[in-house]
């Protein structure tokens, strides 16, 4: 029987709970986990410059006893990783489901043979909020 490899991309910025819960849901579901680290110019495209820098956030994801193996992922375009990796379970929070990003992902990796899993959220933790508190100070 094959590995299934998972893919956990993020920005990973102000690390928390939810990130820590988003990657052992999705070691749960996998064999090996490889958590995508956006570098700075790609997270910039997600909302917010990192607080931390990239080479400190790679330091703590690759930590974590639930990822295997974590990378620089130079770009939103998770089809760029998949090229690299090739994952077969692409997993993201549960609020990216229904946007227009989100049906791409569904569309394209449905081709590939890919599954997009949806991870519950954190509800307390989501990043957004940590940076608008920071930015408040």
């Amino acid at each position: 029987m094959s590995q299934i490899i998972g893919y956990a991309p993020g920005v990973f910025d102000l690390f928390h709970v939810g990130h820590l819960n988003l990657l052992k849901q999705a070691r749960a579901q996998c064999d090996y986990l490889v958590a995508g680290v956006l570098t700075d110019e790609a997270a910039c495209h997600e909302g917010f410059p990192p607080a931390i820098p990239l080479h400190e956030r790679i330091e703590v994801v690759s930590s974590m006893s639930c990822v295997d193996e974590a990378i620089v992922d130079h770009t939103p375009e998770t089809l760029d990783a998949w090229q690299q990796v090739g994952f077969h379970r692409l997993f993201k929070s549960a609020d990216r489901r229904g946007t227009p990003r989100s049906e791409r992902w569904e569309s394209d990796f449905g081709t590939l043979g890919v599954e997009v899993i949806h991870l519950p959220n954190t509800p307390h933790a989501p990043s957004a909020n940590l940076h608008r508190l920071i930015r408040q100070l």
